[in-house]
């Protein structure tokens, strides 16, 4: 009897025992399943998390202290007795986002979640779940991880973002590990730590743990292969949407510049004591948020100890952790980027007429050679979809493909392309003029239970199946292959090969050709 059938029988079984053993209260199950308690050990102190049917959940665990404001993460004090893990904890400070915000000022954050259908000596795969939100935005919780779960044991975690990680000034140094401006990733060290320490309690196996990340969360990833404070941590590594060969970090001197305004917004700037002022409970939080603003890309500062290179420049000449990547991104990125102006509030379809100006404004001497390359007849007199088109094929499709390649001379890599036409859109909001199709995060809603889409149909739902199949099987191995979905070849310089994933049979795409890549080549 192979793995993956003993885990599905156990969970089966799992579910009978608590049917007739689980107590329901007003919060839902809460009583443990004979041999699956709900009661862990961790180094810290116990534990006490939730059971439904075979998975156990514990949610809120500190995996440091509360910080202090811009200072490095710091070992989270033992408890006594049984710590409550039934809620998630605070989200970490961050202002109203569209549609994954959860405003909040919260600084003392720093807590993490643990979903498992497995208990101690099981050693299963690890997956580390690094949320999204452009580093500005969001919380582990949100994404609900029961499907990788079934064969992983999955965390995710909370850490700082926007401000309260990325500012960065000399006066800030003091009290941090590597300098201001990047605690994000300093957090999310700490919790990887803890992970070692840990999760074998939870029956994982820390010698096997894989970091995955979408957007934001992809391009922490990208960080972690390139960063030295990270050895030994992980195992395996999935990005998703985060074209690391044009992103990941960003200097000291535009951390600064970034920062300086911010500074100056909260009259600090100038004083005796900028750290002090910075500081003061008479800086309010809500103050930083508003003086940072929603819309930054935040990134971690490299030139560092915590992180020599950018990831872009580890990855190209090999100076990163070479463990087995799994990357790629979404077949029409930018949809979702021009569908969601359309259909937030006060946003309305990009008239036909603003597409050649708009086009001219972004790309300068390039516009005539864009405008020819993707002229407006071809997209139905559709600005936003003609919009969206060209804005997936440069910003994520080209550097996607860019960023495999350099990974690809040093370990194995194995590069996708999540180009399902009929996903799922955002619950609560309208539809845009065009289709959306595989649009930025639309590959979350078959790898996560998220309340943030529409629920899936019984096609979504049987391709979710796959997809979490696959990258249980990367996570478990580094080889995503396995039953109905075999002949994905790794990308290598030689054979640069794009598995695209679909509810059809999944097949190599010609993914150069598709997304313009010669053309976008020649102007960069």
């Amino acid at each position: 009897m192979n793995t993956s059938l003993r885990r599905r029988m156990r969970v089966l079984a799992g579910l009978v025992l608590a049917a007739l053993t689980t107590t329901v209260g007003a919060a839902g199950p809460t009583t443990a399943a004979p041999g699956r308690p709900a009661l862990v050990e961790t180094d810290k102190g116990a534990v006490r998390g939730t059971v439904t049917g075979a998975v156990r959940s514990f949610q809120g665990i500190p995996y440091a202290a509360p910080p202090g404001r811009w200072a490095s993460p710091q070992p989270a004090a033992p408890w006594s007795g049984i710590r409550d893990a039934t809620r998630p904890g605070p989200p970490c400070a961050q202002p109203q986002g569209l549609p994954i915000g959860v405003p909040s000022e919260a600084e003392d954050c720093l807590y993490l979640n643990v979903t498992t259908t497995g208990r101690k000596g099981d050693d299963l795969p690890v997956i580390v779940w690094i949320h999204g939100g452009s580093m500005m935005f969001g919380t582990g919780d949100m994404y609900g991880p029961e499907r990788l779960a079934e064969d992983t044991v999955v965390v995710s975690m909370n850490y700082r973002l926007g401000v309260m990680s990325f500012l960065t000034d000399p006066a800030l140094d003091a009290g941090t590990a590597y300098g201001s401006g990047s605690l994000a990733l300093e957090d999310q060290q700490a919790a990887l730590r803890w992970v070692r320490a840990n999760i074998g309690a939870f029956g994982g196996d820390a010698g096997n743990v894989t970091i995955m990340g979408q957007s934001g969360g992809g391009y922490a990833v990208c960080d972690h292969l390139a960063s030295p404070m990270s050895a030994g941590l992980f195992h395996r590594a999935v990005v998703q949407s985060a074209p690391c060969a044009t992103g990941g970090s960003r200097t000291r001197a535009e951390a600064e510049a970034d920062s300086a305004a911010v500074i100056q917004a909260v009259g600090c700037a100038g004083v005796t004591d900028v750290a002090a002022c910075l500081r003061s409970d008479e800086t309010t939080v809500a103050e930083l948020l508003t003086a940072y603003g929603p819309w930054g890309e935040p990134r971690p500062v490299s030139g560092t100890p915590l992180l020599p290179l950018s990831p872009a420049e580890a990855f190209r000449t090999g100076r990163f952790h070479r463990v087995p990547v799994l990357i790629g991104a979404n077949h029409d990125e930018e949809n979702g980027r021009y569908a969601g102006q359309e259909v937030n509030p006060g946003g309305a379809p990009i008239p036909a007429e603003a597409y050649e100006p708009a086009v001219r404004a972004e790309y300068g001497d390039d516009a005539d050679a864009i405008l020819a390359r993707y002229p407006l007849s071809a997209y139905g007199a559709s600005a936003g979809l003609a919009l969206s088109t060209l804005g997936t094929d440069r910003n994520w499709a080209k550097p996607t493909y860019d960023t495999a390649a350099l990974l690809s001379r040093w370990t194995r890599t194995y590069m996708f392309e999540f180009a399902e036409e009929d996903t799922p859109w955002f619950a609560g909001y309208r539809e845009p003029s065009f289709e959306w199709r595989a649009q930025h995060m639309a590959e979350l809603a078959y790898l996560f239970d998220m309340d943030l889409f529409l629920p899936l149909d019984r096609t979504q739902d049987r391709l979710a199946d796959r997809l979490t199949g696959a990258w249980t099987r990367f996570a478990t191995a580094g080889d995503p292959n396995g039953g109905r979905d075999r002949g994905w070849t790794a990308f290598t310089p030689r054979r640069p090969y794009v598995e695209s994933l679909t509810s059809e049979r999944w097949t190599a795409t010609d993914f150069t050709r598709d997304h313009a890549y010669a053309f976008w080549s020649r102007l960069d």
